[in-house]
Parts: C-alpha cells; sequence; structure tokens
C-alpha cells in the first residue's frame, strides 16, 4: 500500500518553537469500496455498497452529478455501516433527470479511493388515479371496506393503502392488492373512518379517497365465513339460537350447517351433512323488513315447503337462501342467510359477508329471527 507522509506546522505562542512543535500525519491510500448499487423508490435514490477489503475504519463520501453536469458535487458523508454494508439515501433528486454517483473510502489525511459509478432514471412522480370512495360494511367486532378499480387504469399499478383516520391524523392499518380490506382491530360500539390511497410500482402514493366510516355491532348481521380452500378453519357456519354462541366452525366440522367455497365457476353455499339448501336465490333489499322499513323493501318472509337439495348452490350478492337444518334439539328447523357481499380480504382469500335468522320452533317456515337478534 502506497504510504505519503504530510506534515504541518503549528506556531506557538510567544514565538518560540522545538521539534515537538512538528505535528506529522501519515496520509495511507484507503481500500475502495466496491460494489456501489443505485435504486429509486418513492421520491428517493437508494446508494448501497460493500467496504473495501482492506477496510480500515475510514469515512466515505458520496458524490452525485445530473448527466447534464460537468462537475461532480460531495453530497454527502457517511460514517456508519452495518457489517460491512453502506446505505445512503438522496432525497434531493428531481422527476424526469438521470443522475450518476460514486462513493470514496476517505483516509486521515485526506487521499481518497473511489468506487466505479452508476447511473440511474429518476420517474416523473405521477401516482395512480385516487381511489374510488370507499362503503364500509360494519360487522362483529370488524369493518370491511370494499371500493372500486379507477386506481388500476395506471399501467404501473401496484397496491392500495388503507388509513384510519383519527381526528385530523391518518394512521396506516395496512396494504392490499385487491378491493377490499378486513379492520379486525375494530371494536364494537365505536366509529371508525378510513380512507385509502394507490401505489405505483415506483412508490408514488395517490391523493386520499373520500373518508368513509362504519361502526361494529354485536348482532346478526356483518357475518362472514372464508373460503374453505384457502381458509378451512373458518369457513363453516352453524345457525345458533342466541348470540352468546359463536357461530362460525371448521369447514369440516360435522356439525357445520353450510360452509363457503370457490372455483372457477364462482362462489358456492355447500350444506353440511345435517342441512340441506333450496335450490335458487331470492333477490332481497333486506334479510328482514321491519315496521319502519321502506315500501320498497323486500325480504323472504317463509320458507318454502319442498324443493331442498343437499349440494352445493351458486350464490350472488343481494340474495337470500334459505336452509332446512337439523338444530340442537335434533328437530328440522329453517334459517335463511343474507348475502351482502361477496369478496376478497387484503391477503386475498376469498370471503362472504352475510346476514343470517334462523326459526326457534322446529318445522314452523316462517323465517323470523333468532332470540336477542
Amino acid at each position: 500500500m502506497r504510504r505519503t507522509l504530510r506534515v504541518s506546522l503549528i506556531s506557538i505562542a510567544f514565538a518560540t518553537a522545538c521539534a515537538s512543535d512538528v505535528v506529522y500525519v501519515e496520509d495511507t491510500v484507503p481500500s475502495a469500496p466496491r460494489g456501489l448499487e443505485a435504486s429509486y423508490y418513492a421520491g428517493s435514490v437508494t446508494l448501497s455498497w460493500e467496504m473495501g477489503a482492506a477496510w480500515n475504519g475510514e469515512a466515505f463520501r458520496v458524490y452525485s452529478r445530473r448527466i447534464t453536469d460537468s462537475r461532480w458535487f460531495l453530497i454527502a458523508e457517511v460514517t456508519s455501516c452495518i457489517d460491512e454494508f453502506c446505505v445512503y439515501e438522496d432525497i434531493n433528486v428531481l422527476g424526469g433527470q438521470r443522475y450518476e454517483y460514486f462513493v470514496a473510502a476517505v483516509a486521515p489525511g485526506g487521499t481518497e479511493a473511489v468506487s466505479g459509478t452508476v447511473e440511474i432514471a429518476v420517474p416523473e412522480p405521477i401516482a395512480p388515479p385516487v381511489p374510488d370512495a370507499p362503503r364500509v360494511i360494519a360487522l362483529d367486532n370488524a369493518n370491511y371496506l370494499v371500493w372500486g378499480e379507477a386506481s388500476r387504469a395506471a399501467s404501473d399499478f401496484s397496491h392500495y393503502r388503507v388509513y384510519f383516520q383519527d381526528g385530523s391524523t391518518g394512521f396506516l392499518l395496512g396494504e392490499t392488492d385487491s378491493e377490499g380490506f378486513l379492520d379486525l382491530l375494530a371494536a364494537n360500539g365505536s366509529t371508525y373512518e378510513y380512507y385509502v390511497t394507490a401505489m405505483d410500482a415506483d412508490g408514488h402514493e395517490s391523493a386520499a379517497s373520500s373518508l368513509a366510516g362504519g361502526t361494529p355491532r354485536p348482532d346478526f348481521t356483518g357475518e362472514y365465513v372464508y373460503d374453505w380452500f384457502v381458509a378451512p378453519q373458518s369457513s363453516g357456519f352453524r345457525f345458533q339460537e342466541d348470540d352468546g354462541a359463536y357461530p362460525i366452525l371448521a369447514g369440516d366440522d360435522p356439525r357445520r350447517h353450510f360452509r363457503l367455497e370457490t372455483d372457477v365457476n364462482g362462489w358456492w353455499l355447500v350444506p353440511g351433512a345435517d342441512a340441506a339448501i333450496y335450490p335458487v336465490g331470492f333477490p332481497t333489499t333486506a334479510l328482514k323488513c321491519g315496521v319502519a322499513a321502506d315500501a320498497e323493501c323486500v325480504d323472504v318472509v317463509t320458507a318454502p315447503s319442498s324443493g331442498y337439495v343437499a349440494e352445493g348452490v351458486p350464490l350472488a350478492a343481494q340474495e337470500s337462501y334459505v336452509l332446512r337444518v337439523v338444530g340442537d334439539d335434533a328437530q328440522l328447523h329453517y334459517g335463511v342467510v343474507r348475502v351482502t357481499l361477496l369478496g376478497f380480504d387484503q391477503a386475498d382469500t376469498p370471503l362472504m359477508i352475510f346476514d343470517w335468522a334462523y326459526q326457534l320452533q322446529p318445522g314452523n317456515p316462517a323465517l323470523a329471527p333468532a332470540r336477542g337478534g
């Protein structure tokens, strides 16, 4: 390794000097950085490199220029690296420009050993279209958000971010590449507001969608089950007599009255061993139309007397499906399931959100809500 000797003279007060007043600074040629790489994301260029094989604690200087510039600019000094690996993030970049970088290891005397150069293009920061206004479906201790596909019009669309709005502050809940998100942190009796943004492959984030709110509540609306083939432990359902009993079962539990399945042909309600289903769904606007319902409300008042099958029936949203099942008393009961939504959660797992009612009196085809509902 080449060594040079730099000598500096320090003047001593009272104009006296001696040999000890001469300070010798040894200047070595450091080991050059290796493997310089550059990447762009979300408005910044990240540089990474490895320390030289003979690195001896030297600091690093980062140099940059636009390819249209004639000279290089020192933009940073890096003194802290981890496991022989160094990183620097340059946020002072402009869209539509190309930049060059190199890194130099600096000896105590100022001698530099430089890496090779790396070049990178910084794209224009054009974000995807703002997501459609989300809709919130309140569930039992959860909220489900769903929105349209407007943001997918961008050729470089990547995914969505879902935020919880608390006063004037937004908090990131999670990310998803589907138009649905299940917030399992929401608690019954509290109102939550949300908005959604869209991200492109380069990390550019759109403006926020409009706000949408929902209030989870403990009742027989907003139940949900997952697809048997993806989440079997949460795909089965059994009608219950009151809200103190949890109705969700594993899809292979012999007590289930039905489970959800999906395939290339759609969504299916598949009855269990002690259940049969009427093979046609009824278009409805509500599970039950009460005395305060509007004049256009449509529900299923009475279960069909015959025609039930023990095979899967295709599902459609906003339709009600009637089942004839064996209850806890070992007698036949009727129940109804109204499909609110067929969609996907943030992990792209198919799910069905639905309301349900169960007739407690054996053999009575009147589809009254369950006790306590």
